[in-house]
């Protein structure tokens, strides 16, 4: 008698209970999906598994996950993918990542042959001479109609029954392309809820919804504490405008710039607003001949003592000279001084701060940088930003933000629902409501609601500098 062992198979369990708009995002099979609502209800997990489980059930899939950069996608969805979504794949094997070709973008590649590419719409060359079955566009507010249909334009692999674009977002204004594009009913828009994701509730068997302890802790805690639009739109998920906004000028579309080189003779200036629990702020910009200003890089992060800022920013502006040890790596600034470090750009004509001394001390230390006090009228300086931000005769502003100037991502203001970047700071930034007095009409706002307007301050201690003049410190160093 003889015994047939049959080969050992590994059974991989992956765990996901999508409903609501969720579940409708999973079983719709129409050209054009946008999940919107508040902040934390599942929304690009559940079209991340969508695009796994597809690809797990077809061997000739292929699908794309993009945003509008690169490093965003890199930042939030890609983790996603890689720690919720697909974990269990990953570990076993099945799914590995591939760095791409000069033929063919990165992306992740599964063992039956299937295939997702990632890409930002910064870069779009690659991901945009594939074609696809299903497209996954993150944050599609922050996407231009131009980028929506050059990924319509890719949708013909035909390796399904069906080709469609899905995307997610957070609501921004009801004026927004987006939000128009579904109005005219070109786009399924399906609205996403907190009772959505099982993080935060719970669903009883009598169909109502209890809220867990991690939803009390994320949506009592945060998103409650909330204020004017942002409230409204991440916690409410309802596209509105900002009511009282100070900037009406700023435009995303406009104000917003592609990375680019920025020439080395444009001179640059740093702008610096202290915070610990709030952000601490280092803006960095550069001028361009006809005075046009353009922020580059950024450092927007709290629960940081200035000195570690500091240093970190030394770090980023300098580079290790050719053949030099970098021995002094927590201290930059004795490298430098050293000649083991040298400048990777120019050196600031001016550092713009924050009127606090010990943080301006601090930051002279550890930087070997004279700062200059800001000049803090915050009307004039408001003015000052607001002509910038109106475009001139030749239809140009002259201050922009180049996408993801912020040179990290600060979890703890992710998961606060705050923004991360000066960038995200605009719409939220309105005028404070004086007290309404009985029988009288209400006064007009004449100072800033001083909520989440950190960049803001930076940025027109910026302006104020350059615009309404200046008296300048210099210092030469001897190194």
């Amino acid at each position: 008698m003889t015994a047939t062992l049959e080969p050992e198979v590994t059974r991989l369990v992956h765990t996901y209970r999508p409903r609501g708009a969720a579940l409708e995002l999973l079983h719709y099979r129409g050209d054009e999906l946008i999940l919107s609502g508040p902040a934390g209800t599942g929304k690009s997990r559940a079209a991340l598994e969508k695009l796994h489980l597809v690809a797990l059930r077809n061997g000739a899939f292929k699908g794309l996950m993009v945003r509008k950069t690169m490093k965003s996608l890199t930042e939030s969805g890609l983790v996603t993918y890689r720690e919720k979504v697909a974990a269990e794949a990953i570990e076993c094997g099945h799914v590995k990542f591939f760095g791409g070709s000069l033929d063919k973008p990165p992306g992740w590649m599964y063992s039956n042959g299937a295939f997702i590419a990632v890409g930002g719409m910064d870069k779009p060359s690659k991901i945009m001479s594939t074609e696809y079955d299903i497209v996954f566009a993150q944050e599609a507010t922050e996407l231009e109609p131009a980028d929506w249909e050059a990924i319509i334009t890719r949708l013909r692999a035909g390796n399904l029954t069906y080709s469609q674009v899905i995307a997610d977002c957070n609501p921004s204004t009801p004026f927004h392309w987006i939000k128009k594009r579904a109005q005219d009913g070109h786009i399924v828009m399906l609205e996403s809820r907190h009772e959505d994701n099982p993080v935060y509730f719970d669903q009883l068997p009598d169909g109502s919804f209890v809220m867990t302890p991690a939803g009390h802790a994320y949506i009592e805690g945060k998103l409650d504490k909330l204020t004017g639009p942002r409230y409204k739109r991440l916690r409410l998920g309802q596209w509105v405008a900002a009511e009282g906004q100070i900037y009406e000028e700023w435009d995303d579309a406009h104000h917003l710039l592609k990375p680019f080189r920025i020439p080395k003779e444009w001179p640059r200036y740093w702008a610096v607003d202290f915070g610990y629990r709030n952000p601490f702020v280092c803006q960095r910009w550069a001028v361009d001949p006809d005075g046009r200003a353009y922020l580059y890089a950024e450092t927007y992060h709290t629960g940081r003592l200035v000195e570690e800022h500091a240093r970190n920013i030394l770090r980023e502006v300098t580079k290790t000279c050719a053949r030099q040890e970098d021995g002094d790596k927590d201290n930059p600034l004795k490298a430098l001084q050293g000649g083991r470090r040298s400048w990777r750009e120019p050196v600031p004509v001016a550092v713009i701060c924050d009127h606090d001394a010990e943080g301006r001390a601090t930051f002279e230390e550890h930087t070997g940088l004279v700062t200059t006090p800001a000049v803090k009228d915050v009307d004039t300086g408001i003015q000052a930003v607001k002509s910038r931000l109106s475009r001139a005769g030749d239809g140009r502003a002259r201050l922009f933000i180049v996408r993801d100037a912020r040179t990290e991502r600060d979890q703890a203001l992710v998961d606060a629902a705050k923004p991360t970047c000066t960038a995200e700071e605009w719409g939220g930034y309105v005028w404070k409501r004086p007290p309404l007095v009985t029988s009288q009409p209400r006064p007009e706002p004449d100072e800033p609601l001083k909520v989440d307007d950190h960049g803001m301050d930076a940025g027109r201690y910026f302006v104020m500098h350059i615009d309404q003049g200046a008296t300048y410190q210099l210092r030469v160093l001897t190194w």
